[in-house]
């Protein structure tokens, strides 16, 4: 079989995959993307990812340029606010962080998952640079001085200089690779759905804190003429499982009185799935000719809108230095790897700190929990700073 030339070899074809390769092919790269599992593209069909991704503000410049804004702008809703309830405190501490304090644009904006995929499809499609290959998963590479040879599931050769890992906490990439990973486990779960509701969400992302882990609601636009927001209820493993195993009507009642009827009454607009919850990190993140990137290189639990928009962070890096440097060299991936590394660093252990606080159980500590929301709220430097910092503007 004749061995296909190409400039980047992705394996992944998730949201973090198909955007790099959307990107690297609009800049005038050859790509080919590689994912064992096509994509799911509709809402209806078995195995569609119910989750939501909230792209902030950084991230609308690089999906401008992939080619992939003007897709995704009209099923896009505004997170304008940063709704957070502390609802085990008497009273409950609800504190709005507001995007208007530092910006004239909303924090970001939220869409679904599987609708994401089935425009960045799409936007392949369109480019001629950009050969997608669902089913086809990869099996093995061989890096030399100046092309990494890469070998797919049905045989297929490539000859690459540049190998990206984005596929996932089980990366086959950072495997071949021998990279290993530093990994931990809260005991967490989360059960994943959408609801509608009978207040508007007025585009205000809410995060209710309890025991357990947050209960977090995101807008999403109007289903069957109702408010409607997707959900991530976080909370320990076995509960977890319990509660995606009720009746519709008693997941209801739970998920109603979890929320602290913030929104009225929920009701199920989409079924539900479970996710596990941990953090990862790898402990290198590059090889000869290869880079791992989004869930390849870090993992983290899905709070503050952080993973994604780290991994488009991971993606403007790699496009910033392939633009001025010998694509898949030491030099690059040197740089990618000192660029990259701190911020990725600082912003897992932030996210594990969130999270071990909002797990809190103990009401001395979850008092704290509270006391610490008003505090990091009342001085308004601070709330910008860390509005800021979220944003990855810092």
């Amino acid at each position: 079989m004749k061995r296909k030339n190409t400039d980047i070899v992705i394996s992944g074809g998730g949201i973090a995959g198909l955007t790099a390769a959307a990107a690297f092919g609009t800049a005038g790269f050859d790509v080919v993307v590689i994912d064992p599992a096509p994509p799911v593209t509709n809402i209806d069909d078995a195995g569609a990812d119910l989750r939501t991704t909230a792209f902030l503000q950084p991230a609308q410049r690089l999906l401008e340029d992939a080619g992939l804004w003007d897709r995704l702008a009209p099923f896009a809703t505004p997170l304008d606010v940063m709704r957070i309830v502390d609802a085990a405190a008497e009273p409950p501490v609800v504190r709005d962080f507001d995007a208007a304090d530092i910006s004239d644009q909303p924090f970001g904006w939220n869409l679904p998952n599987w609708l994401l995929r089935r425009e960045m499809v799409d936007r392949l499609a369109e480019l001629d640079r950009v050969e997608f290959r669902p089913g086809v998963g990869f099996s093995a590479m061989v890096p030399r001085l100046n092309e990494t040879l890469v070998t797919l599931s049905d045989d297929a050769s490539l000859r690459a200089k540049l190998v990206i890992g984005a596929d996932g906490r089980h990366s086959a990439v950072r495997q071949a690779a021998g990279i290993d990973t530093k990994t931990t486990r809260y005991g967490q779960k989360a059960v994943v759905f959408a609801v509608t509701h009978d207040a508007p969400h007025d585009n205000v992302s809410t995060e209710i804190h309890r025991a357990g882990g947050p209960f977090t609601l995101v807008p999403l636009p109007d289903y069957d003429g109702s408010p409607c927001s997707a959900v991530v209820w976080m909370d320990a493993g076995p509960e977890i499982h319990r509660l995606a195993e009720l009746p519709a009507e008693a997941f209801e009642s739970a998920a109603n009185d979890r929320s602290a009827w913030r929104y009225g009454p929920l009701k199920l607009a989409t079924r539900r799935t479970v996710w596990p919850i941990i953090s990862q990190t790898a402990a290198r993140l590059t090889a000869p000719r290869t880079a791992l990137m989004a869930e390849a290189a870090h993992v983290m639990p899905p709070i503050g809108a952080q993973g994604l928009n780290m991994s488009l962070k991971d993606l403007a890096c790699l496009l910033d230095l392939a633009a001025t440097h010998d694509l898949g060299s030491p030099q690059m991936l040197d740089a990618y790897a000192r660029k990259r590394h701190p911020d990725i660093k600082l912003r897992v252990a932030g996210i594990d700190a969130l999270n071990r606080a909002s797990i809190m159980g103990n009401p001395a500590l979850q008092t704290l929990r509270a006391k610490g929301i008003e505090a990091l709220y009342g001085v308004k430097p601070v709330r910008q700073t860390l509005m800021e910092m979220g944003l990855g503007a810092r």
